[in-house]
């Protein structure tokens, strides 16, 4: 694992409150794989966006563990919803960090397949999945920073985070991506 360029961690930032109200190109569901409204984020943004993006996500069908599909944003700022499956935690050796990270690069990849400029992702897995948040924020900062060195786009990731100590786990695993890279240029 080489450090990621500090110019590529600028382009990424921890926020804390309410996903459903940030006006990007996409915000990230972390889904289920019938990509159903459920509890959590998934069940605030679908109350947000309004029933025509369980429509568009019905027509969809299913998603497996780790990938992620796109949708319209319908009622909220956003203009697109992409929803991201993460694994649900069993202990670590099922391979969860694996399938978390794939799910962080899938919604990724359809961004710049896309060409969106700017998504906003929540914790995936970190609820009801019961994904430990110490365990994921790492995983997930690292995941993203390692894509954006490659890609020009999505120019802007934030990562939506809801409540205090999410937020902290996310600005805890960026300082450490921001140590790495001054101590490797």
């Amino acid at each position: 694992m080489s450090p990621v360029r500090p110019e590529t961690l600028a382009r990424m930032n921890v926020v804390e409150g309410d996903i459903t109200k940030l006006d990007v190109d996409a915000i990230v569901n972390a889904a289920n794989s019938r990509l159903t409204p459920g509890g959590g984020v998934s069940g605030a943004i679908h109350r947000a966006a309004g029933p025509g993006l369980w429509e568009e996500c019905r027509k969809l069908g299913r998603c497996p563990t780790g990938d992620a599909r796109i949708t319209g944003g319908h009622r909220l700022p956003a203009r697109h919803v992409i929803h991201a499956v993460g694994p649900k935690w069993h202990g670590g050796s099922e391979g969860e960090d694996a399938l978390l990270a794939s799910a962080y690069r899938r919604s990724l990849e359809l961004a710049r397949d896309h060409g969106l400029k700017s998504i906003a992702f929540p914790a995936i897995s970190t609820g009801i999945y019961g994904f430990p948040p110490e365990r994921a924020a790492p995983i997930a900062l690292r995941t993203v920073a390692e894509f954006l060195d490659r890609n020009a786009l999505p120019e802007t990731v934030l990562f939506c985070c809801f409540g205090r100590e999410s937020a902290e786990h996310h600005r805890r695993a960026l300082a450490a991506l921001e140590a790495e890279a001054r101590a490797g240029t």
